[in-house]
């Protein structure tokens, strides 16, 4: 009898030890590397690169803040990449009056910024693609990408982006203001189960950089 309940005892213990053992492999963090390639197979810089899981998870209770600039009659930066929830700034650096506005579904609003000021932070708190402009200077173009989730980055000079996250289920996206694919964003879902690396390669030609571009040339000190 003793030997008996000894052995059940010793059941009932490896039994637990399996479940702890699982239960740590489930919660083991895995690593994801994402590489964005042009269509000629070139490493893409400064692209969004997100991870959204299919499970919510708990996030921060910190509001993340961000800064969108004017500076030398451009946006500064360019393209922004912001979680669902984020307080914007919209200093301006210039020596001259700005009036930045939008009318994208993501996020309507319109802000007189004179020289050297600035307006109150604004939330944004809906997901999609926000496209600035400004009524004093026609040419001045940016873009704010709003994203629901807390993984996400920008690909490095190596077309690059690095996550740690939760085993599971989720669905990568991949965006710029200068792809011509036929999904404005490119998604693909990803099961993670181990470490994981994943090419996405573009089929398309990218359209110019005009945030490179001096419109001074141009149009001259236009104010």
């Amino acid at each position: 009898m003793l030997h008996t309940y000894v052995t059940q005892i010793a059941i009932i213990i490896m039994a637990g030890l399996g479940l702890t053992a699982q239960a740590s492999a489930e919660d083991t963090p895995l690593s994801l590397n994402v590489t964005v390639l042009d269509n000629t197979g070139l490493p893409l810089s400064g692209f969004a690169v997100s991870l959204t899981p299919h499970v919510a998870t708990a996030t921060t209770t910190a509001i993340p803040e961000a800064v969108m600039d004017q500076v030398n009659r451009q946006f500064s930066p360019h393209f922004l990449i912001v979680s669902k929830g984020t307080k914007v700034r919209f200093p301006n650096s210039d020596s001259i009056k700005h009036q930045v506005y939008s009318f994208s579904a993501a996020k309507r609003f319109a802000l007189l910024l004179d020289k050297d000021s600035e307006a109150e932070p604004l939330t944004f708190d809906i997901p999609g693609i926000v496209e600035l402009g400004c009524n004093v200077h026609d040419w001045m173009l940016g873009y704010i990408y709003v994203v629901d989730t807390p993984y996400f980055s920008a690909s490095d000079d190596n077309g690059d982006s690095e996550f740690t996250v939760p085993p599971g289920q989720y669905t990568l996206s991949v965006y710029h203001p200068r792809m011509q694919e036929t999904q404005e964003i490119l998604t693909r879902e990803l099961s993670l189960t181990t470490n994981q690396t994943v090419r996405l390669a573009l089929t398309r030609a990218l359209l110019p950089d005009f945030s490179q571009y001096n419109f001074d040339d141009e149009f001259g000190q236009y104010e």
